[in-house]
C-alpha cells in the first residue's frame, strides 16, 4: 500500500511541501487527458487509498468526495483536450497537464513527485517515480481525482454523442468503441492523431 515515505524523503532533502501528480486518459481514442496535483498533510494516512486502477468505480467515487472535501488537502486538476493532444502529441500534452496542474496550486509547492519518468521543462524541482500511484499517497490521491473527473466528463459526453457508448468505455479503444468509430466516423472528441481514429476518418472520406 502507498504511504508518505517518498514525500518524507523529499522533505529531508529540503523540500517542505511536496505535490503528488498523476494523469488519467493517456491511452483512449477520445476525450482529454486528465491530470491532478495533490498536497497531503504531513501526518496523512489512509487504509484504502491506492492506485485508482486497483479500486472499484464506487470506491474511487467515495475517495474522490473524501479527498476533495478535506480542507487539509490542497489539490488542482486540469484537462488537456483532444485538439491540443493532436497538435503536440499525447506525451507532450500529458507533460503540459502536469505543469499546469502544479502551477494551479497556491501557494506553490517546493517539489513535485510525479508518477512515471521526469517531465521535460517542469517549472520546479521534481522527481519521477515509476508506478508511483501504488507507492506514494499523494500520487495515489492525484490518480483518484484525475480518473474520477475524466470518467464523469466522458459519461456526460455520452449524452451528447450516444452512438459511441462513451459511458461504457470512457473513450478507450474497446471493440465496441472501434465498431462505432468504423460505423459513424470520428466526432469532435476523437484524437485524430491516433491511428485507429485516423483510419476511421480516412475510411469515411
Amino acid at each position: 500500500m502507498p504511504d508518505l515515505s517518498y514525500e518524507l524523503a523529499l522533505q529531508e532533502e529540503g523540500f517542505p511541501v511536496v505535490a503528488g501528480i498523476d494523469e488519467a486518459g493517456r491511452g483512449p481514442l477520445a476525450g482529454p487527458v486528465s491530470v491532478a496535483a495533490v498536497v497531503l498533510p504531513d501526518s496523512y494516512t489512509h487504509e484504502v487509498l491506492n492506485d485508482s486502477k486497483q479500486l472499484t468505480e464506487k470506491k474511487r467515487e467515495l475517495l474522490y468526495e473524501e479527498i476533495t472535501n478535506d480542507a487539509s488537502i490542497r489539490w488542482a486538476s486540469v484537462m488537456v483536450e483532444a485538439d491540443e493532444i493532436d497538435e503536440i502529441n499525447i506525451l507532450q500534452a500529458t507533460w503540459e497537464g502536469m505543469r499546469r496542474s502544479f502551477l494551479k496550486l497556491e501557494p506553490r509547492p517546493d517539489v513535485a513527485l510525479i508518477d512515471g519518468k521526469p517531465v521535460k521543462d517542469f517549472p520546479s524541482p521534481h522527481r519521477g517515480l515509476v508506478k508511483g500511484d501504488g507507492l506514494s499517497l499523494s500520487i495515489a490521491a492525484a490518480s483518484i481525482i484525475a480518473k474520477v473527473e475524466r470518467d464523469r466528463l466522458m459519461i456526460g459526453y455520452a449524452a451528447q454523442y450516444p452512438e459511441y457508448g462513451f459511458e461504457r468505455h470512457k473513450g478507450y479503444g474497446t471493440a465496441l468503441h472501434k465498431a462505432a468509430l468504423s460505423k459513424y466516423g470520428p466526432c469532435p472528441l476523437h484524437r485524430m492523431s491516433f491511428a485507429p481514429v485516423a483510419a476511421a476518418a480516412k475510411k469515411r472520406r
